[in-house]
């Protein structure tokens, strides 16, 4: 009976207090719709960057002097490496071939010998694929014969885990900024409700009713308002997505797509969290004050 109470007292606060209530689902809409969209976005540019990191190769050549017993068994040795997802042997007759599938021209015909080396292409799993693992892992394999040379566009990694970084910081930053926005709000709408509502809050503590029983209804009433907003806010990024994107921007609606069915229940959980934060610490401040 008590627990129907509370949530009877929850629905009732809300419809009490119309227009603060109506201000803060739509003013948490707007903001879960700017988080969904930045959750969105870095998700797919990190998707997109552990593609990049997949296809992420250390092109390795042997000169003329070793033998390929010596050879195959730096190959067999590469594979034993952490971080190695694959490694790929291209023999002196390989590398001529696949000049020949290129250039559509014999090597051998035209210099009168294959002067091609042997090489090795070295896939690195993605987490593995930053400025530093490469290094030792390149040391590590340079280290296994004499004459390896060792070559892979340091620069591009550098470039993209520095790019990484800044649009992870961005994010976060956003993210966190908007949250304790959605916050505030929630909590200034329930304080207004609180003060509306100061003889009855009294009354009740008289009578021995415990800061719980006190604050319950408040919390409820927040976590409907944040349960509402997020929601709306799911709503609006689904017509975004599979609406507008799709009709008028496929391309861009293949690459968000599959980070974008992930939001919809985030924002509906993450509106409820951060609407029961904000009534929480609204209700205790209050509560501590009187």
């Amino acid at each position: 009976m008590d627990l129907l109470f509370l949530v009877k007292e929850g629905f009732s606060g809300i419809w009490r207090a119309k227009l603060p209530a109506a201000v803060t689902v739509v003013t948490g809409f707007f903001a879960l719709v700017l988080l969904g969209l930045f959750v969105t976005v870095s998700t797919s540019f990190f998707e997109l960057i552990d593609e990049v990191r997949s296809r992420v190769e250390l092109e390795v050549f042997f000169d003329d002097v070793p033998a390929e017993k010596e050879v195959l068994a730096v190959v067999d040795s590469v594979e034993g490496l952490p971080g190695i997802a694959s490694v790929e042997y291209v023999s002196k007759d390989d590398a001529a071939r696949i000049f020949q599938d290129e250039f559509g021209r014999d090597i051998v015909t035209i210099l009168g010998a294959n002067p091609l080396p042997r090489s090795l292409k070295v896939g690195i799993e993605p987490l593995h694929v930053n400025p530093d693992s490469l290094e030792v892992i390149a040391g590590m394999i340079g280290g296994m014969q004499e004459g390896i040379e060792i070559r892979y566009n340091k620069v591009f990694l550098e470039q993209l885990e520095s790019n990484a970084r800044l649009f992870t910081l961005l994010t976060a930053g956003t993210g966190i900024l908007i949250s304790i926005a959605t916050v505030v709000l929630v909590g200034y709408t329930i304080r207004l409700a609180i003060y509306s509502r100061q003889e009855r809050i009294k009354t009740m503590r008289l009578v021995g009713a415990t800061n719980w029983f006190i604050s319950a209804p408040y919390v409820i009433e927040g976590g409907v308002q944040g349960i509402l907003a997020g929601g709306l806010a799911g709503l609006a990024i689904y017509v975004m997505f599979e609406q507008v994107l799709l009709r008028y921007e496929p391309g861009i609606y293949e690459v968000l797509h599959p980070s974008s069915m992930m939001v919809y229940f985030l924002l509906l959980g993450l509106g409820f969290f951060l609407g029961v934060f904000g009534s929480t610490l609204s209700v205790g401040k209050y509560l501590r004050r009187c």
